[in-house]
């Protein structure tokens, strides 16, 4: 049934090519908030779902693009592992495919990896609708481009995905999570001091005065990291991990612009006009920064640009208006943009997959 759903995939975008019409690609519709709007025909792989293969002891997973994300963290935690990089959801209809095409991870990132640092390999519908295979099921080095990996942050941009594989992990055998009340230059100052030291810390989160450290590994480990950190311990702390993963905090709870900033961890603050620290929640060791902000794009967007980082517009409170696409993602330079075009003409000739979901010029 699904080699005839990859076939009907395949023979829908071999249409579009050849009459150059767009397609919008589509899994669980859990991250359509996310990026530009694309008005084009649809494309679901939703039906296109199965493990393919997964043996515990060799930590690899293969699945098809539309398996629900839901599916294979139970399949996971029955066999004590997980996907390192804790990819957020926001819906249980979420999608693998959808995960690896957003390149979307949770708070453990910053100190196990992203989810295109997982990716091994991949299975994809080109814009002229050929199926091409990178990668496969082992970590290994090789020269040239990692053409699997490319397709993490793409936004279906360059391909569809249909088959995805992945590095999984076992998971923590003890987790703790330990509380500190001070100021934003304090946490900042604790987290990027714990970064040059073997801690096992697997989260941060810093927001109203209060800093939150999770400690994940053997029990030994965890306990000694806890006495020499300090802090009060946290009760609950599982579901607060899994409520900021998935914001649904009471400070995601708003309706301003929800911006996506990144920057170096050690930068103390981010000077931007009617904010105030309350507006700000810090994340993976102070690298991601959550902002609520209704100041145009091009200030914020401005402001990070001085500090040598990038903002996103990660929800928008309302409906884009003319030109607001164009400030959704952090303005690339010339040479970016021509390696993005050049990309985007190589897999994409006619302009027809998620055109514009990135930048308008895409």
């Amino acid at each position: 049934m699904n080699a005839d759903i990859s076939l009907q995939l395949q023979q829908q975008v071999q249409r579009a090519f050849e009459e150059k019409l767009a397609l919008r690609i589509v899994g669980g519709n859990s991250k359509a908030f996310y990026g530009c709007p694309v008005s084009a025909e649809t494309l679901s792989v939703a039906e296109h779902r199965g493990v393919l293969n997964y043996e515990p002891t060799e930590l690899v997973i293969t699945v098809r693009a539309g398996t629900p994300l839901k599916e294979i963290e139970t399949l996971l935690d029955d066999e004590g592992q997980m996907l390192p990089f804790e990819p957020p959801a926001f819906s249980e209809h979420a999608t693998l495919g959808g995960i690896i095409a957003c390149n979307l991870s949770g708070p453990r990132r910053a100190y196990a990896g992203a989810a295109r640092d997982y990716l091994l390999g991949c299975k994809i519908i080109n814009g002229k609708g050929e199926i091409l295979t990178f990668g496969g099921e082992v970590m290994k080095n090789v020269a040239g481009y990692d053409v699997s990996r490319l397709m993490a942050g793409a936004m279906g941009s360059l391909g569809v995905l249909l088959e995805v594989s992945l590095k999984v992990l076992p998971k923590a055998e003890t987790e703790a999570t330990q509380l500190f009340h001070c100021s934003s230059a304090e946490a900042i100052d604790k987290m990027h001091s714990w970064s040059q030291t073997p801690l096992p810390v697997s989260a941060t989160s810093f927001h109203d005065s209060m800093l939150r450290v999770r400690l994940s590994g053997a029990g030994k480990a965890v306990i000694a990291a806890v006495n020499h950190i300090g802090g009060d311990a946290m009760e609950n702390a599982d579901q607060y991990w899994q409520d900021l993963k998935e914001q649904r905090l009471e400070y995601f709870n708003t309706e301003k612009n929800l911006w996506r900033l990144s920057l170096a961890s050690d930068v103390e603050s981010v000077i931007v006009e009617n904010t105030d620290e309350d507006d700000f929640l810090y994340e993976w060791g102070g690298a991601l920064r959550w902002l609520k902000s209704d100041v145009p794009a091009e200030i914020i967007q401005a402001a990070v640009a001085e500090l040598d980082g990038h903002a996103s517009l990660f929800r928008p409170a309302g409906v884009f208006r003319d030109g607001e696409q164009s400030t959704i993602f952090q303005p690339l330079t010339p040479g970016l943009m021509r390696i993005h075009k050049n990309l985007k003409q190589a897999f994409d000739p006619n302009n027809i997959l998620n055109p514009g979901k990135l930048y308008p010029e895409l």
